[in-house]
Order: C-alpha cells, then sequence, then structure tokens
C-alpha cells in the first residue's frame, strides 16, 4: 500500500502544464509528424486553434491541401482555386480540404492515387460539388480514396464513379436532379468487379465502395454496381415518388 502511495504521489506531480510543455519542446518536423496522424476533421482541426505554432504546424501545405475559390494565383503554397488542380498537385496519401460556401464545380475528375477530400464546413451542405450536365461524373476513383463531409449534386449522370481500389464515403449527400430522365442518373456507379476465386480476405482489402451516415437523394436507381459494395446507416430517398429506404447492409 505505502508502495502504491509513493506511486501515485509521483504521478500526480505531472501535471497537464508540465505535459503539455513536454510536447513543445519537439521540434516542428517531429510534431508535425505527431499532428499527422490526426483525422483531419475534426481532431487536426482542433489542435490548430491552441496556438500560433500549433496552427502553422497543424495547416502545414505537407499535412493537407485546401481549395478555396477566392484564391486567383498560386502565391499562397498549398492553396488552390479549383479540385482538379488541388488533385494534380496533391501527393500520394494528402487530405484535401475544400472551402465550405459558395459552389466547386466538378466535370470527370480522376483521382489516380490515394486521397481524401473532405469538406471545410459544419455539415456536408455547406460545401457543394456539381457536375454539369453532359459529364460522365463529377469524381472519378481509379484508386483507394475517402470522400467526407460533402455534397455532390450531377445534373445527369452519377455523382461518384468508381473504377478500382477502395473507395470510402462517410457522412455525405449525394444528390441526383428529378427530371424525367433520372433513370440514367445515378449516385454511385462503380464498374470494379472481384474475382471469385479469391478469397474473402482478400476481397475485403480489394476493390470495393463503403458507404456509411450518407443520404442518397433523386435519382430512380441510387447505386449501379458490379461489385462489392458496403452500406452502413445510407438513406435513400427518391423525390418523385416520395420513396424513403434505410440501409445498413452489406452486398456483393
Amino acid at each position: 500500500m505505502e508502495a502504491n502511495k509513493r506511486k501515485f504521489k509521483k504521478l500526480g506531480k505531472y501535471s497537464t502544464n508540465s505535459i503539455d510543455s513536454h510536447v513543445n519542446n519537439l521540434d516542428d518536423g517531429c510534431l508535425m509528424h505527431v499532428f499527422s496522424f490526426l483525422a483531419p476533421i475534426p481532431d487536426r482541426y482542433n489542435t490548430a486553434l491552441v496556438c500560433h505554432r500549433w496552427r502553422f504546424l497543424a495547416c502545414h501545405p505537407r499535412l493537407w491541401l485546401r481549395v478555396d475559390r477566392s484564391v486567383k494565383d498560386s502565391s499562397q503554397p498549398g492553396v488552390f482555386p479549383d479540385i482538379e488542380t488541388a488533385v494534380t498537385a496533391a501527393r500520394p496519401g494528402d487530405t484535401i480540404l475544400i472551402a465550405a460556401g459558395g459552389i466547386h464545380r466538378t466535370s470527370n475528375i480522376q483521382i489516380k492515387k490515394p486521397l481524401c477530400l473532405t469538406g471545410a464546413g459544419e455539415l456536408p451542405d455547406d460545401t457543394t460539388l456539381i457536375c454539369s450536365r453532359g459529364s460522365d461524373s463529377a469524381l472519378e476513383f481509379l484508386s483507394t480514396c475517402k470522400l467526407t463531409n460533402l455534397t455532390v449534386r450531377a445534373e445527369l449522370g452519377c455523382c461518384l464513379l468508381h473504377r478500382s481500389g477502395r473507395l470510402t464515403i462517410d457522412g455525405c449527400i449525394l444528390q441526383c436532379e428529378s427530371n424525367p430522365l433520372d433513370h440514367l442518373s445515378h449516385a454511385i456507379v462503380t464498374t470494379a468487379t472481384t474475382p471469385d476465386a479469391i478469397s474473402s480476405a482478400l476481397e475485403r482489402s480489394g476493390d470495393c465502395v463503403s458507404v456509411m451516415r450518407t443520404r442518397i437523394e433523386g435519382g430512380a436507381k441510387a447505386v449501379l454496381t458490379s461489385g462489392t459494395l458496403s452500406l452502413q446507416q445510407v438513406r435513400v430517398i427518391y423525390t418523385r415518388t416520395s420513396l424513403f429506404f434505410w440501409f445498413n447492409v452489406e452486398s456483393s
């Protein structure tokens, strides 16, 4: 008992301030590496609110890129006027933070490297991507990617076209415009297929689409797939007939 008391007394000497001081003793490179393990939203975003140094490191272009339509040139490192430019400049594994407010035009943007695209607003409908009529899709994925906190709207065609890789859609809104040709509109189209001979373990690590906490609106067919699809807490609304569906299943 006496040994335990001495142990707890010793631990009590380490206050929150002393722990913070140990963290701040790290050099910029080490501290930025620590921040890289945090989820962009909300953890890394909240980290930037601690102090000026943490804000500089947490918002450094090495950790994520930003899309801001108000930017007219590339004078600010890591800030781009549109999503396509940011995707082109991004390195595999980068996170692209898309500014809230206004509309971001996206048409047939191919993503061939692992990236995370996330909206900077508090809600998904704060950041809207619109695919104009005549385009096959707003975003086309050919690598393992993640899409979070975004609204993607397609006038005709599909919001997201999945070719290969593992695509994760979390906390988004996918909208297809209601019109006489809505049978041609799909929120998600995946053309990836998994050979039957591959084991279930390999199948989970191969080409697939996982949709979580997402609302799908409009279009006679929400999803067109020939591969592996996982749905968790997905709400589908077909506006023409006012049909509502709630999915929490996994299919292939």
